[in-house]
């Protein structure tokens, strides 16, 4: 499906939309990028009581969140296949698209690489609430960056 066709049949409120190796996967109700983060390890330096060096060590781990509506199957394959220990590392894009331009052109990019699969969690089914059954995954990401 193009992004063309996707944005038709979006909700308006939805401003993102996300692919992962070039074939968009549809529009996300949440998204939550990697945050980037290093270890510090602290030095302390003899005969220098007042200070403390920091030294940068390791990258902490990052992961993208995507939340959306039950019915995306790719995704769920590509959480199926890790299942069976076949990690397939990926590229995923996420555009956030201009609210105000009819074309829905992107205003910024975000490519996450290496991506893989490491958590699934199903929607939460209660027949007394009338609201969208919602499935989470979450991915380890290799490298971050903007577009």
């Amino acid at each position: 499906m193009s992004m063309e066709q996707l944005r038709a049949l979006t909700n308006p409120t939805f401003r993102f939309l996300v692919s992962v190796e070039g074939i968009p996967q549809g529009v996300f109700t949440e998204c939550t990028l990697p945050s980037i983060e290093w270890e510090i390890e602290e030095l302390k330096e003899g005969g220098l009581n007042t200070y403390v060096h920091q030294l940068p060590g390791m990258r902490r781990s990052a992961k993208l969140i995507l939340k959306n509506g039950v019915g995306t199957s790719a995704l769920m394959n590509w959480y199926i296949e890790t299942m069976k220990e076949k990690f397939t590392r990926r590229k995923v894009t996420i555009m956030l698209l201009n609210a105000k331009d009819k074309l829905n052109q992107p205003i910024m990019t975000w490519n996450i690489e290496g991506a893989y699969p490491t958590k699934w969690t199903g929607p939460q089914l209660n027949s007394g609430e009338n609201s969208i059954a919602i499935q989470t995954l979450e991915l380890a990401c290799a490298q971050v960056s903007m577009a």
